[in-house]
């Protein structure tokens, strides 16, 4: 039998040092992605067609939802959260919202 004293003894607290980016990156593994809030202005390089090299005309302050990988490469730009969620669960990847 447990002695009642040691099963009742508050437990040890644990030095929590700083996770390292690569720790975090690592953290979800590949599946994790992250949503984030961004306006049109501070992507405006990322607002290229691929194909035809034309600029998306959208204006400045238009609020759009970045979805980066763990370790901060952004993998897509769309102009609405709930399509970013439902693209990223679509690819298997687990998406949560960062500030």
């Amino acid at each position: 039998m447990a002695n009642w004293k040691e099963a009742n003894r508050a437990p040890e607290k644990r030095l929590r040092l700083p996770v390292s980016e690569r720790e975090l990156a690592e953290l979800g593994g590949k599946k994790l992605v992250y949503v984030r809030t961004v306006f049109a202005h501070e992507v405006v390089d990322d607002l290229i067609d691929d194909e035809t090299g034309a600029v998306i005309d959208i204006p400045g302050d238009t609020t759009l939802y970045s979805v980066h990988s763990g370790d901060g490469q952004r993998i897509a730009l769309v102009g609405d959260r709930a399509l970013a969620f439902a693209a990223a669960r679509q690819h298997e990847m687990n998406p949560v919202s960062v500030h």
